[in-house]
């Protein structure tokens, strides 16, 4: 049931039903909440559970505690329970409406045997551009080595210098078109969208070149000058770019920087903080030097 239940309540299922949604939501429900009581009976403390999974925490427990228990909600249940394995750490990001709140689907972390776990973040989605891709895979593997949420934090500057360093890269032109390629499926056809969005763009200008292009397409497309005010300059088709086409910097580098803000938002990173953090030595530097030769056209007037 937990393998469909979304699809029962798509409205284009060709087997859906609402009913049938609300009806495994109501079982899943009452699992995971019979399940939960039962965990905190024997000591355990519910971090995080979401559809099918529990994350749980006890002070000292061992792996046996954790099979024990696997075991007793198997019998509960009726449904064979499995343990996973331990973390030395697990972040789960804050919801961005409510800050206090961790969110049931964006978390990454870490298990003691080294398999890193990611749910929610740009590595995860379909239209995340090699660039911001790597980028962000890097940082988490800059974090992993950590064994616990406080050298997870001490590392955090680290996960930084990636940024610093795929920012170096963007700007000196180092990063090859193709990993600057995002695809976007298409929804509907593209004379249904009532907007110019970058995936209609994209579509447009392939069907002036004589391609048929229809619901369900994924277009690939790189952005350019995605402010301009006219839309077909803002974007361009991944099959129509031609040597010597620039990519819009400033977009790319928003998408580093919210990327970074993303999996740092547990210790309060915005877009903003993050690209401060990136920066504030170039600024520095220029200070620096602003200061010398004001210094020296003090010294040159004595």
């Amino acid at each position: 049931m937990v393998t469909c239940f979304g699809y029962l309540g798509y409205k284009n299922a060709k087997f859906g039903t609402v009913d049938g949604h609300i009806g495994v939501c109501a079982f899943g429900r009452e699992a995971l909440l019979n399940a939960s009581y039962l965990s905190e009976e024997q000591g355990f403390e519910v971090i995080h559970g979401i559809v099918d999974s529990l994350w749980l925490k006890k002070p000292d427990a061992s792996l046996e505690d954790y099979e024990n228990l696997c075991k007793a909600i198997t019998k509960q249940s009726g449904m064979p329970i499995s343990f996973e394995g331990r973390y030395k750490w697990i972040v789960f990001l804050p919801s961005k409406t409510h800050p206090s709140v961790g969110v049931l689907n964006r978390y990454y972390g870490v298990m003691e045997d080294g398999k890193i776990k990611v749910q929610g973040l740009e590595i995860r989605k379909r239209d995340t551009p090699r660039f911001a891709f790597d980028a962000q895979t890097e940082m988490i593997k800059t974090l992993a080595p950590a064994n616990n949420t406080t050298e997870l934090r001490k590392k955090i500057p680290d996960a930084l210098e990636v940024v610093k360093r795929y920012r170096q890269k963007l700007l000196d032109g180092e990063v090859p078109i193709e990993d600057l390629i995002i695809s976007k499926r298409m929804s509907r056809n593209p004379e249904r969208y009532h907007q110019h969005v970058s995936q209609v763009i994209a579509a447009e200008q392939l069907i002036r070149e004589g391609a048929e292009v229809h619901a369900g397409n994924s277009m690939k497309f790189v952005f350019t000058h995605s402010k301009h005010k006219k839309h077909e300059r803002r974007v361009k088709a991944a099959q129509l770019i031609e040597k010597g086409v620039e990519p819009d910097t400033a977009r790319y580098l928003t998408l580093l920087y919210s990327s970074a803000a993303n999996m740092l938002s547990f210790d309060g990173y915005t877009t903003q903080k993050i690209y401060d953090k990136v920066t504030e030595e170039k600024v520095k530097t220029i200070f620096s030097i602003s200061s010398i030769l004001i210094l020296a056209m003090i010294l040159s007037v004595r």
